[in-house]
């Protein structure tokens, strides 16, 4: 794989990512702009979740393949036009429509800008880690990036300047030199019902459904809890507050020496999960330093479960792989779109402090989970 290639499709990742996330910290503020609730605004990030998880078996029973460019050129395109009439939209419907539209179309760049990394079979496992780190830098650039756009220019200039991100990613892709094909997974319920019999992967499963319900819930309801404490806080401030995010670059990179104190991926993975209750616990100060502070145990506790998860999943059957970290990726964005909206919810109707009991007990009920199937794991535990 020519080096060009690679870092272009590690830019387009980074953009789509950025794409993504750009409208988390801009919630509150779109709330107040179409004058809807806070489960609304939240529905803004909920969708391209919903649809990252539904969209790539959709699209294995309508396509068997696809060439990788074409479908980056064409998604590029359309995700220039419908960030442009984002950044004109005067109402909430609109707004969600074209959310929609793009959530439509990101499913189809990760899974030809992963095709692409897998096709240099010997640097796969490298191409693999670069791919975790790009989506976690491209999810803290959108965010932060958003935030101080939004504070200095208007909400609507975020949104303008990432079609201008696309079309200069449109530019590099035309330059890329991958002719290849996107291999779409075509799941059949007798083969999902078939890996679903292996105890491991329903705890596999579970565990990153909860843990993404949780994580996803946290950083979309974070922006309401700060401007309801801090009534002055800007944009720039809300988005500087998901910097901790960058953690999980390092962690993606250096799961191999975390695992080895360790010594196995199950007890790293409980690790994770205590981390991750603990920083919940920590969350009930308002202190907004704090609270800054915590986000990066947050991430770093989300990042070590995830990354050793996905090496679990990806580890534990030899065929039919692709289906495997398929259901993965389903399961994992359906937990972001249920915490992207429940939590908003219960937050809504109910406050932060309730917020977050429900996610210590959420945490609490799959670390018991897993501890009580861990003997699955003889491998691994």
């Amino acid at each position: 794989m020519k080096r060009s290639d690679f870092f272009i499709v590690v830019y387009t990742i980074i953009i789509l990512l950025s794409v993504m996330y750009a409208t988390q910290p801009l919630q509150p503020l779109l709330s107040q702009e179409f004058d809807v609730s806070v489960t609304k605004a939240s529905s803004f990030t909920a969708v391209i979740m919903l649809f990252l998880a539904i969209a790539p078996i959709i699209y294995g029973y309508i396509l068997q393949r696809v060439n990788a460019k074409k479908v980056l050129v064409v998604a590029s395109i359309l995700l220039s036009i419908t960030n442009i009439f984002l950044g004109f939209s005067n109402s909430y419907e609109l707004f969600l429509f074209l959310r929609t539209c793009e959530a439509v179309v990101i499913p189809a760049i990760l899974t030809a800008c992963m095709s692409i990394l897998a096709s240099d079979k010997q640097n796969i496992k490298r191409n693999m880690s670069f791919y975790v780190a790009a989506t976690v830098f491209g999810g803290l650039i959108g965010r932060v990036m958003s935030g101080f756009i939004a504070t200095q220019l208007g909400w609507r200039y975020v949104f303008f300047s990432l079609s201008v991100a696309l079309l200069l990613g449109l530019f590099f892709i035309a330059k890329l030199q991958f002719e290849g094909e996107a291999k779409l997974t075509k799941a059949k319920i007798n083969d999902a019902l078939m890996i679903l019999k292996d105890k491991r992967f329903v705890v596999i499963y579970m565990l990153m459904f909860t843990v993404f319900f949780v994580f996803a819930g946290f950083l979309n309801v974070l922006p309401f809890r700060i401007k309801e404490q801090f009534s002055d806080v800007t944009e720039t401030h809300i988005g500087l507050l998901y910097l901790g995010y960058g953690v999980g670059i390092v962690v993606s990179l250096m799961i191999h020496k975390i695992i080895h104190i360790f010594k196995k991926e199950l007890r790293t993975i409980m690790f994770g999960l205590w981390v991750l209750w603990v920083s919940m616990i920590l969350f009930f100060n308002s202190n907004i330093w704090f609270i800054f502070a915590v986000v990066f145990v947050l991430c770093f506790g989300m990042f070590t479960v995830h990354t050793v998860s996905t090496r679990l999943a990806n580890s534990m059957r030899e065929s039919q792989k692709s289906l495997t970290s398929g259901m993965y990726l389903t399961f994992y964005y359906i937990g972001g779109a249920v915490g992207s909206i429940v939590p908003s919810l219960v937050y809504e109707h109910l406050g932060w402090n309730s917020t977050i009991v429900m996610f210590i007990f959420a945490l609490i009920a799959i670390a018991i989970f897993v501890h009580i199937n861990k003997h699955h794991f003889k491998a691994y535990n």
